[in-house]
């Protein structure tokens, strides 16, 4: 069993308000690349379409030993949710500056993948300077009480 994929560049665009774990509905290839740990989350964001919620651009490589029914590996993936959740975050969504990003890929203990999802807002130029401060500080007093 693989850890799990986590997006970092997510919390550093983005500041994540509230995280939900979704199920995907995926194809066996694709699950067998994710046990692998072949996902990349660059470009990879959530919309809805006709009152579902999708996830677009996450990259899940092909899998090598997979034959002609192979999955392709950027394509759109359902998530699924309760409908109340998917009323919540589809009326965050409408409001000005929101987001919905995929966070982590990872296995539950019955073998399911989920994705975890974070709402958040876009974060400005300044705040991102002040999370590479606090990062480089942290690091500091790390190295410092280690000495």
């Amino acid at each position: 069993m693989t850890k799990e994929m986590n997006n970092r560049q997510a919390y550093f665009n983005y500041a994540i308000e509230d995280k939900y774990v979704a199920g995907v509905a995926l194809m066996g290839t694709e699950v067998k690349s994710i046990r692998e740990g072949k996902v990349s989350f660059n470009d990879a964001f959530c919309l809805f379409a006709n009152n579902e919620l999708w996830v677009r651009g996450l990259y899940i490589a092909e899998y090598k030993l997979g034959t002609t029914n192979n999955h392709i590996s950027v394509h759109d993936r359902k998530l699924l949710l309760h409908k109340k959740e998917l009323k919540k975050l589809e009326a965050k969504t409408k409001e000005r500056g929101y987001t919905i990003v995929p966070l982590k890929v990872f296995f539950t203990e019955e073998h399911f993948v989920k994705i975890e999802i974070g709402l958040g807002r876009g974060k400005k130029d300044h705040d991102k300077r002040q999370t590479i401060k606090e990062r480089d500080s942290k690091k500091e007093i790390k190295q410092y009480l280690l000495k």
